[in-house]
């Protein structure tokens, strides 16, 4: 019997990706990649998504203060083994040490231009129109 699948993610792999994400966030704190880039660089992971084998974890961060995220990016996939390496102690219970896999999180973008829109001068007037007509 197949199981149907979901494009949600299930309990598990939501926390198997939050104890992934503390994880790699331990080890770029303590500041065990020795790469220039990285060790300079505020890095701000937001997610980790597992596949729902939890075999691969895509970590979506955000590179603070930088203006090129690529290069961030670039640097922390450059160096995705030797994380996965230091993810051991944190992760012991796990049956497979993910790969990780590093990408850029455009979330933020996406909530600012969504603000910028909603604080437009169109969007204003109507709500200010639509307050007016509920007064009366």
């Amino acid at each position: 019997m197949t199981r149907p699948t979901s494009s949600a993610p299930s309990q598990r792999m939501l926390r198997v990706g939050e104890q992934v994400r503390a994880a790699i966030t331990q080890v770029l704190q303590r500041g065990e990649v020795r790469d220039p880039l990285i060790e300079k660089t505020v890095i701000s992971i937001s997610e980790v998504r597992m596949s729902p084998d939890l075999k691969i974890a895509t970590a979506y961060v955000t590179p603070l203060g930088v203006a090129d995220h690529k290069a961030v990016i670039d640097a922390l996939n450059h160096h995705a083994k030797y994380i996965r390496g230091r993810l051991g102690p944190q992760l012991r219970q796990m049956k497979y040490m993910p790969e990780v896999r590093f990408r850029d999180d455009t979330s933020f973008d996406n909530y600012s231009r969504i603000d910028a829109l909603l604080r437009s001068p169109e969007v204003v007037r109507d709500l200010d129109h639509d307050d007016n007509e509920d007064k009366q």
